[in-house]
Formats: structure tokens, sequence, C-alpha cells
């Protein structure tokens, strides 16, 4: 698969981009393609990025959300591959794998989520998630109440559909640009890592 836009020189960027960007690395060991993708427009990285902190990371931003980052990723790596996007599903099924301690939930949701080791709860909350990704326009009162039921409320279901509609976004900006994942993440979460001596 080759990149239709080629990733930016980190040496280059402007030095706030660089910054983060550098942060990102010395916590995960490598850096994501996507920050590197997106970076050849600094404006655009910057409001992509404030968004994508603010969904998935709340606290900071100074709110607080029911949602798990396990639940995050959840929606993300259900919802990316219905929109059949390689690199959402693979960079995102490795945190998923990661936050809830399970080597196989991410391939699990992924391929079908009806049929996952997950719980009522994270059902129903991909069943809302789907159902955004797919048929937002329909959306009722009806699928409130299902999400009431399992203990979601109305800032949750804004966190579940927000997440849904920027990933939409996400996921279709790696697609067209060929946006390939980085090989570390296909192992993350899946065998253990070996411990420093």
């Amino acid at each position: 698969m080759s990149v239709r836009y080629p990733l930016a020189d980190l040496n280059t960027l402007p030095q706030d981009l660089k910054d983060k960007i550098l942060e990102v690395q010395e916590k995960a060991g490598f850096v994501p393609n996507v920050f590197l993708a997106l970076a050849r427009r600094p404006a655009e990285w910057r409001a992509f990025f404030a968004y994508h902190d603010a969904l998935m990371d709340p606290e900071s931003v100074g709110r607080t959300s029911h949602l798990t980052k396990g639940d995050r990723e959840m929606i993300v790596t259900t919802t990316s591959a219905a929109n059949q996007c390689l690199y959402c599903v693979v960079a995102h099924g490795a945190l998923l794998r990661i936050y809830e301690k399970k080597p196989l939930v991410a391939d699990q949701v992924a391929v079908n989520y009806r049929k996952a080791d997950i719980t009522p709860r994270q059902r129903a909350m991909l069943d809302f998630a789907m159902k955004i990704c797919e048929r937002a326009a329909e959306t009722d009162d009806t699928d409130f109440e299902a999400l009431h039921a399992h203990g979601f409320d109305d800032e949750d279901i804004w966190d579940i559909a927000a997440i849904t509609a920027f990933f939409g976004l996400s996921n279709r900006i790696a697609s067209f640009s060929n946006m390939p994942p980085n090989p570390e993440f296909f192992l993350m979460g899946r065998v253990p890592r070996e411990k420093k001596s």
C-alpha cells in the first residue's frame, strides 16, 4: 500500500507540533503515523488533536465522564471497522486490547461486536454507536431510553455519538490518504511486554 501523502519530517514542523509528537514518542516508543500524516497542515493538526483529546481524554479539559478509556477505544474500533478503516481498527484495536486487558476483544468487536466477549452495557453502547455510524438521522427517544437503562446519562450519550462522528472523519482521511498503520500496533496488547531489567 503506497501512501498518497508523504509523512511530514518531524524536524521541519512548528515547535508546538514537534513537542507534542516527541511527547507521544516518549510514551509509546514510536510515532503513530497519524501524527505525521496530519502534520502537513499544522492548523488542521491542532484542531484535530484538540478535539481528539477532548473526546478521548476528557479529564485533560476538566470534564468527567462515565465512559472508560476501554469503552472509548471500543467505540472507535467497532465503528472504524464498519467504515473499513484499516489504520483506525489496527491502532485503536491495540489500545482497546491494552485498556481492557483482553487480547481478543479488538478482533471480536471489529468483526461482530454482537458476539464479542463484552458486557451488556458495552453492547448497548455499541448498538447506539453503530446507529450513529450508519443511520444517525433515525435516532429517537427510544435510543436514549435504552442507554439510560444501562446507566448512561445524556452526557455519556453525547460522548458516544461525538466519538463515533469524530472518528468517521478520521476514518475517511486515513482511508483516502492510504495512511498505513505502524507495525508496532499489530502486536500491542496481544503478547506480554518484556520486562526491562
